[in-house]
């Protein structure tokens, strides 16, 4: 199998291990711009990206106050999605739930037009009860399956372990 990888969040190596222990019975590669080298991972970037389409344009925003009809094509590079992501933040919310908040053009367009925020994180009275804000972002031992997003149940889709 090989995997295609913009970003693996680290080294290359590391992920293709990573993958190799978790699917021992494959033979995995990792490559940057598989989709161009390997016609397979072509074929299954273009499967996505139809996919990807098709959610959007059937997407009902639950805030039922974002038209996404004329988004672009959801991409943080495309001048249109950049426009529409410009003219539907919300100030102190930020973006609708489809938008990926941590691309770094969700980022700037929210530091530019958002509220800023300052948390006081240090002489809370009753730290127990209140906890630092940091503390939500730790990473936790995985101790039970985490429920996924409603999205993945309403569109009957589920995590594959096995080919």
């Amino acid at each position: 199998a090989v995997v295609s990888t913009q970003s693996t969040g680290g080294p290359a190596d590391k992920y293709q291990a990573k993958l190799s222990s978790i699917f021992p019975d494959l033979n995995i590669t990792v490559a940057s711009k598989a989709d161009d080298k390997y016609p397979i991972c072509g074929a299954s970037s273009i499967c996505a990206k139809v996919c990807r389409d098709r959610c959007m344009k059937e997407w009902v925003s639950p805030e039922k106050i974002y038209d996404i009809s004329d988004s672009g094509s959801g991409y943080p590079s495309d001048p249109k999605t950049k426009e529409w992501l410009s003219k539907n933040v919300d100030k102190v919310f930020g973006f609708p739930q489809f938008v990926r908040f941590s691309w770094s053009t969700a980022e700037l367009i929210m530091d530019k037009k958002c509220v800023k925020v300052s948390w006081d994180e240090e002489g809370d009275e009753d730290e127990e009860n209140n906890p630092k804000l940091s503390s939500f972002f730790k990473k936790v031992k995985k101790t039970s399956e985490i429920p996924r997003h409603r999205f993945y149940h309403e569109q009957g889709l589920m995590s594959m372990t096995d080919f």
